[in-house]
């Protein structure tokens, strides 16, 4: 199996199988990339079930649709992760909006907010998970065990500078989540929805 992060050589080759209709290269993609998009769909819409249905339209898009990705655009993960996030979002939207409509507390101020606050954590989400992993561990050492950078330096076997680059690159990267698009993200990810 492919590694993690992906090059771009495998992104165009697996465009290539879903184009030619090849199960076994959604199902390929499918064990890659769905944690991830079962995840931002949750963050955003804080929902199992909901999340679960846009697991579905996610894939399902990707079968119907392979040349909708581009390669020079970015990566795929990055492609798959804003197609997640659109359709979250849009449906996050019509579930607010129709809940407004029939009458139930809110406005579309606090529907805004709550998109926002969704796509902000959302973005947070992706970029912990694209990031490199000797800075995710450092911030879960960090802020999951409660470990200063001394104890993250001895438990990741590493000298305490180390350790503080890890975590200052980590909290860097993490910062970006307010930004409109996480590093390496195609345009249009995170900005209007």
């Amino acid at each position: 199996m492919a590694k993690k992060d992906a090059p771009p050589r495998w992104d165009r080759k697996m465009q290539q199988r879903l184009a030619r209709g090849e199960a076994a290269a959604l199902g390929e993609l499918y064990d890659r990339f769905a944690s991830l998009v079962h995840g931002l769909a949750h963050r955003v819409l804080g929902d199992e079930r909901a999340a679960d249905g846009i697991t579905r339209e996610v894939f399902a898009h990707v079968w119907e649709h392979p040349d909708a990705y581009d390669p020079q655009q970015g990566p795929l993960r990055s492609w798959v992760a804003t197609l997640t996030h659109r359709l979250a979002v849009q449906r996050l939207r019509a579930t607010e909006t129709a809940a407004l409509a029939e009458g139930g507390p809110g406005s579309t101020e606090e529907l805004e907010r709550k998109v926002r606050h969704a796509s902000v954590a959302a973005r947070a989400d992706y970029i912990v998970h694209a990031m490199p992993a000797p800075l995710r561990a450092a911030l879960e050492l960090a802020y999951f065990q409660r470990r200063d950078y001394r104890q993250a330096a001895a438990d990741l076997g590493v000298t305490e500078d180390e350790a503080r680059r890890r975590l200052r690159l980590g909290l860097q990267l993490l910062s970006t989540a307010h930004d409109t698009a996480p590093p390496g993200a195609p345009p249009g990810y995170g900005g209007a929805a």
